[in-house]
């Protein structure tokens, strides 16, 4: 019922899926509580199976085409419940420099924390963005991150489900995903910051490490090393420089793995 009230209260709720069924047919033609007893029902069988989303293209300010995967109401309200489920487990474990896609968070909080650090010292800013980030993400490293915090197999039958349920192109080609998980889609954004939290537990650790105190950070700038600081908005993200343009460029090399 609650993953229910998420699904037909979101701004998406007149959008169909592949089966072309929305929130309002279900409401008004199925009914609210022969739909959920048949979700119910399929999940506890093990009889549920995703269908792939419906892909759409939206146009970006930049003048490209953003690709949506919109899933159907059934399994967006799943997504819902997995949600509800998982998010608390992981909200225990993400970093504070992750803004994006986060409860009682907000991109101000970020900007927020990056006029805080330039306010002390933090001069430079080396800004960037993971290209194709939730086109690209690896379902096998994902899956093992999940598969550290969560031991249900039932629950990571149904998350791999969806990251392999596949799309229906705009051509109206089915294609399989190898890869990513479909913006558009209720718990993709969650997915995508168990993903990249392993982007801020890198900077986190050399932060601890080498940079958390005050001594720390003078040892280094009398060494004529940098210190710096991550802030990251699902995709996108900054570090702050304490130091010159040398560190921040140096911050553009590859990391290791």
């Amino acid at each position: 019922m609650a993953a229910w009230q998420r699904v037909s209260t979101n701004a998406g709720a007149k959008t169909p899926g592949v089966d072309a069924m929305t929130v309002s047919f279900v409401a008004n033609r199925v009914g609210v509580e022969v739909f959920l007893d048949h979700v119910r029902n399929a999940l506890k069988s093990g009889a549920f199976r995703p269908v792939p989303v419906r892909q759409v293209m939206i146009p970006k300010a930049s003048g490209k085409l953003r690709k949506l995967g919109i899933p159907t109401v059934t399994d967006r309200v799943v997504q819902a419940a997995l949600k509800l489920v998982l998010e608390p487990i992981f909200e225990a474990e993400f970093l504070p420099c992750s803004y994006g896609f986060r409860p009682m968070r907000r991109a101000q909080d970020a900007v927020a924390e990056i006029q805080h650090m330039t306010s002390r010292g933090y001069d430079w800013v080396l800004e960037a963005d993971i290209q194709a980030c939730f086109d690209t993400i690896d379902h096998v490293v994902l899956m093992d991150r999940i598969r550290a915090r969560i031991k249900d197999k039932k629950v990571l039958t149904l998350v791999k489900a969806f990251l392999k349920a596949g799309v229906m192109t705009t051509a109206g080609n089915r294609e399989d995903t190898w890869t990513g998980t479909p913006q558009g889609g209720i718990l993709s954004p969650l997915l995508a910051n168990i993903a990249l939290s392993a982007l801020d537990e890198y900077f986190a650790r050399q932060w601890n490490t080498e940079m958390s105190t005050k001594y720390q950070r003078i040892r280094r700038r009398n060494k004529e090393l940098g210190n710096w600081k991550l802030v990251r908005y699902a995709d996108d993200f900054v570090l702050v420089v304490n130091g010159n343009q040398h560190h921040a460029q140096t911050l553009r090399e590859p990391w290791p793995r």
